[in-house]
């Protein structure tokens, strides 16, 4: 065998290690990435379509007024109960001396009820006792009328015997009219008694409806008048508009000197300590996101220099397209599928937020780890 020869089987055998070499390199690498997808990187669902989102307070007055004075301007940080604008109290101030007024005018008036219904109670004592008066009366002139008939009775009997003369059955007579108007009187005298009487405990009836089973201060009357006043309490209370959180003032379109309307929006407080993400994921990548599981997340703004620690909250109850305002029309013939994205909301750790501020809008990148749950520390 040539010198040539065996240099070419040599060149082959090296070729061929290097190949068998290159090959178990190949399988190696391809065992250590199928290994690392399978116990770890597949345990990892990501998207960089995020973005920072928060509850926006949206600051509207509730009573109307012209604006005496804004303490505050846009990107100002403000606390709870800061106070962001004034509005002219006259008006109020007004309302609520009214709303005095009418209180102290309606405990008056029930007070007045109830010395009514004690002058009324004597009212109807004095007409019952009117009433037996006439009552007395009407018997008496029965009596009375019963007798002179008797008497007058008899002596016709006797007129044409002659034991009674004439002017003895005159006289009888006479009375016997004359008890006869006195009868007829006692009992027009009693119905009117019993008459006024009557009308005088309806006058009592009708004034202790405003006063039964309460007393001044639960009388409905009065309560009326009361909560007027505690509206118009409120109402001044509410010519200074204060801050529901803490948080940055954004989009102030109040002015001093402009006269606003109940509801009108004047301005928004941003509460960036209670900021969350909304990461728009494929539907495919969710087969394995639960609740609670945490999150990794980094902030264009910071970029790879800060990572934020968050959770997984919440899922949207349906993704982008089924919320817009023109739906897509799948039903039709006309259709394409195309993978849809489906908000997840992530809770960002506050003293992360607090050392590294975030405002609204912001991208973010977004890794969520499917092996873990928060709930249970796993």
């Amino acid at each position: 065998m040539s010198q040539q020869d065996l240099t070419d089987i040599q060149l082959k055998q090296r070729r061929n290690k290097s190949l068998a070499i290159f090959a178990g390199a190949i399988v190696v690498f391809a065992a250590i990435s199928t290994s690392y997808w399978t116990m770890y990187a597949s345990h990892f669902v990501s998207t960089d379509n995020a973005y920072t989102n928060v509850e926006i307070a949206t600051i509207t007055p509730a009573v109307g007024g012209i604006v005496s004075e804004v303490l505050v301007q846009d990107t100002q940080s403000v606390h709870a109960g800061e106070v962001l604008v004034r509005i002219d109290p006259t008006d109020a101030k007004l309302a609520l001396a009214s709303a005095q007024a009418e209180l102290e005018r309606a405990i008056r008036r029930v007070k007045s009820y109830k010395a009514n219904d004690l002058s009324l109670g004597a009212q109807v004592a004095a007409r019952e006792a009117d009433l037996n008066r006439a009552i007395a009366g009407l018997t008496v002139a029965q009596a009375d009328y019963e007798r002179a008939d008797v008497e007058y009775q008899r002596r016709q009997a006797l007129i044409n015997s002659g034991s009674v003369s004439g002017d003895e059955l005159t006289q009888a007579e006479n009375a016997y009219r004359a008890t006869r108007a006195q009868l007829a009187s006692a009992t027009a005298a009693e119905k009117q008694a019993r008459a006024n009487l009557e009308a005088a405990k309806q006058a009592q009836a009708a004034n202790y409806v405003w006063i039964a089973d309460a007393d001044i201060e639960t009388n409905p009357e009065v309560m009326a008048a009361r909560a007027r006043l505690d509206q118009a309490k409120v109402d001044l209370s509410r010519t200074e508009i204060v801050a529901p959180v803490d948080g940055v003032v954004a989009k102030r379109h109040v002015q001093l000197g402009q006269r606003i309307q109940p509801g009108a929006p004047v301005m928004a407080v941003v509460p960036v300590n209670k900021m969350y993400v909304d990461a728009n994921f494929k539907e495919v990548q969710l087969s394995q996101v639960r609740e609670g599981q945490k999150v990794e997340l980094h902030a264009d703004i910071y970029g790879d220099d800060v990572t934020y620690h968050g959770t997984v909250e919440g899922f949207s109850a349906g993704s982008g397209s089924a919320f817009a305002a023109i739906p897509a029309q799948n039903a039709t013939g006309n259709w394409i599928k195309v993978v849809q994205r489906l908000p997840v909301r992530i809770r960002l750790d506050q003293q992360e937020l607090q050392a590294n501020p975030l405002k609204v809008g912001l991208s973010m990148d977004v890794e969520i780890d499917t092996r873990s749950d928060a709930r249970t520390g796993g």
